[in-house]
């Protein structure tokens, strides 16, 4: 039962706290040093194996540091009985932004609403999204915060939950290192298309258990909050869609339970319907905050009768 009063004491805390501003929370750390390793191994563009070896080397090393210092972590408290579970569970907290992503989806939506179309596009490019906003309009602004908010209920919850119900802090914070390598290098861009293979390829495989119940858990949720017939038609019809093996079935999942279609121009269209609004938003987060809690539940429970 220890893990399973640690998993909601954290929860509780990101709830009512929310994240420490990045110059203090531990994953603009882990970013901060694979900017630093990228600056040193590849900004001169080595070759293609180099940097193969050089970014691969750089992920592993700092998934390794962080999961080893999360170990000493829980081996210091381990025995500091109700102290003990208060610590291990502010540090599990750093692995979680489930209500960062809601507010972060709700200043898109405010935005929205104000017709302040400059605001919103900046909002989703700071809080949400790698991709370019400037150009983007409404419906496809709406869109990014959407899928941002139904691809992270896997990264930002689920993952690190499971992880840790089922190997302990260190995992979690292993699965917050290699997701964090993957948003900061692991892309098809220049030098980071090798650089960033490593990190890519570590986050799909971490990532396949967790997307595929997030996927289902916004399916049951929306069974009740939304559609969850058509949740469950563009699970079934469009998870393949998008380049990564993950990030389609929580994605077309939610768009189907809203009835709209999700669209990055040039990779995907996922669902069917209309381009999202502001409205559409704030149901996503909905839905999101559901999934993770009913998912959550499932996990608990299964863990405790371990």
């Amino acid at each position: 039962m220890r893990s399973v009063e640690v998993l909601a004491l954290a929860l509780a805390l990101d709830v009512v706290f929310g994240d420490l501003a990045s110059r203090w929370h531990p994953v603009g750390w882990i970013g901060a040093l694979y900017a630093r390793g990228r600056a040193r191994f590849a900004a001169d563009h080595p070759a293609p194996t180099t940097l193969l070896i050089s970014g691969g080397l750089l992920t592993v090393s700092l998934v390794g540091l962080v999961a080893v210092m999360a170990a000493g972590i829980a081996w210091i408290v381990r025995d500091l009985g109700a102290l003990g579970i208060l610590v291990e569970a502010v540090a599990l907290k750093q692995t979680l932004a489930l209500r960062g992503l809601v507010l972060a989806g709700r200043e898109v939506a405010s935005d929205l609403r104000v017709l302040d179309l400059d605001a919103a596009r900046a909002a989703v490019g700071r809080h949400l999204v790698s991709r370019a906003t400037g150009g983007l309009d409404e419906g496809r602004v709406a869109s990014a915060a959407v899928e941002s908010l139904a691809e992270n209920l896997t990264d930002a919850v689920i993952a690190p939950c499971l992880f840790y119900l089922v190997l302990g802090l260190p995992a979690a914070f292993a699965y917050r290192a290699i997701n964090t390598a993957d948003a900061m290098i692991g892309y098809r861009d220049g030098v980071l298309e090798h650089f960033g293979k490593v990190a890519a390829r570590l986050d799909d495989l971490v990532n396949l258990i967790p997307a595929r119940l997030a996927g289902l858990a916004i399916v049951a949720a929306a069974s009740v909050m939304a559609d969850g017939r058509g949740a469950l038609r563009a699970l079934a019809r469009d998870r393949c869609r998008t380049a990564s093996p993950n990030a389609g079935w929580t994605m077309a999942a939610m768009a189907g339970a809203l009835g709209v279609t999700l669209e990055k121009p040039g990779a995907y269209r996922l669902g069917h319907g209309p381009l999202p609004g502001a409205r559409d938003i704030d149901r996503a987060a909905h839905v999101m905050v559901a999934a993770a809690g009913l998912l959550l539940v499932i996990l608990a429970l299964v863990r405790a009768a371990a």
